[in-house]
């Protein structure tokens, strides 16, 4: 446990930065999941808009620190491996 002043605010600042990238986090695999049911619908103007908001997201989710760079870089480049499948792009 935090004893003194300093460390009880870092304390207080982690809780605090921890909700703001779990929500940040959700959000991104909330479009992730926009994305991988438009693929599965076979619907590739659904399937093209949503790679575009997930990978401006995952983007977003790096440039904030909550993501790796690799990793948001590895999921965008299979994302866009599974529009190029579709014929899309």
């Amino acid at each position: 446990m935090a004893n003194n002043p300093g460390a009880k605010k870092a304390a207080r600042k982690i809780e605090r930065r921890t909700a703001v990238n779990g929500a940040r986090r959700s959000r991104v695999r909330t479009f992730l999941r926009k994305f991988d049911e438009a693929v599965t619908a076979g619907d590739a103007a659904a399937a093209n808009a949503a790679f575009v908001t997930a990978q401006s997201e995952l983007m977003r989710a790096v440039a904030k620190g909550v993501v790796h760079r690799n990793t948001g870089a590895r999921k965008v480049s299979r994302l866009h491996r599974q529009l190029k499948k579709m014929g899309v792009a």
